[in-house]
This record gives structure tokens, sequence and C-alpha cells, in this order.
């Protein structure tokens, strides 16, 4: 931590930074997050309209998303050793 109470990247040689995850991890968690969104949306559409299927397909599909965000979000502490994937 420097003087004014930020963290600082490590860098490798190339100038690189040096992060836990992998750059599938940080997919996983960003796409999944942008479709829980409109999962949300979708859902909140079908309840709005009375559509059960429709209202029931995407929260299947969030449960699904979700599921896949924690397992990336796990890999990521899982590996910790602070090398770029």
């Amino acid at each position: 931590m420097s003087d004014n109470g930020k963290w600082h990247e490590e860098r490798d040689q190339r100038g690189h930074a040096m992060v836990p995850a992998t750059p599938r991890d940080v997919v996983h968690v960003r796409v999944g997050s942008f479709i829980l969104m409109f999962l949300f949306a979708f859902a909140v559409l079908g309840l709005l309209t009375g559509a059960p299927v429709l209202t029931g397909i995407a929260i299947v599909l969030a449960i699904v998303t979700a599921i896949d965000m924690a397992l990336a979000v796990r890999r990521q502490r899982r590996r910790g050793d602070g090398e770029a994937g």
C-alpha cells in the first residue's frame, strides 16, 4: 500500500499486471453479470405479462449463470499464486 492509501498492482518484467485471475475467469464473471441483468428483465417481463414459461426459463438460466460465475470466482481464489493467466 502506498502513502495515499491506494493499492498498487504488481507488474511483471514486461509491464503486465500480475493478478490471480485468468482471462477466462474474468470473462465468465463479466459476461455472466451482463447476462444476469437481461435475465432479470425477462423474468420481470414474464411476470408482468403473465407468461410463466418465459419467467421460468429466465429463472433457470439465471441460476445456471450464477453457478457458473460462482465457480469462476472460486477458481480465481484457488489460484492465488499471483501470476497472470
